[in-house]
């Protein structure tokens, strides 16, 4: 599982195409492209782009074959599930999607995709 990184963050490491890709079952990315510093010193939320976070997600699935759990971390609500989830849906035939509010705030969405007009 990776956690609380934007895929803008983790891209760079997949590229070496290595076996240890088949270990990584999920990630809960941060929707925010900033530095944990950076984010540690703002003094507002930064929610990124929702559509933006979904692409990356089905970008980082055609890299980890095993993936098959998708959520978020600092700053991701529905609309980054809901974004993840439709970008996502053409190479899961199930997904878990996971929304991290906080440590005892969790909403979890179970999509098992019938169609491709979900």
């Amino acid at each position: 599982m990776i956690n609380c990184a934007h895929p803008t963050h983790i891209e760079h490491a997949l590229d070496d195409h290595g076996l240890w890709l088949e270990r990584i079952r999920g990630i809960r990315a941060n929707a925010s492209c900033k530095s944990h510093s950076e984010l540690n010193d703002s003094i507002e939320l930064d929610i990124g782009n929702p559509a933006e976070l979904g692409i990356q997600y089905a970008n980082l699935k055609k890299s980890l074959p095993y993936l098959n759990v998708m959520g978020g971390c600092c700053g991701t609500d529905h609309r980054h599930v809901e974004q993840i989830a439709r970008h996502a849906r053409s190479y899961l035939a199930v997904a878990t999607l996971i929304i991290s509010c906080s440590n005892k705030d969790q909403i979890h969405a179970s999509h098992a995709r019938k169609s491709t007009n979900l």
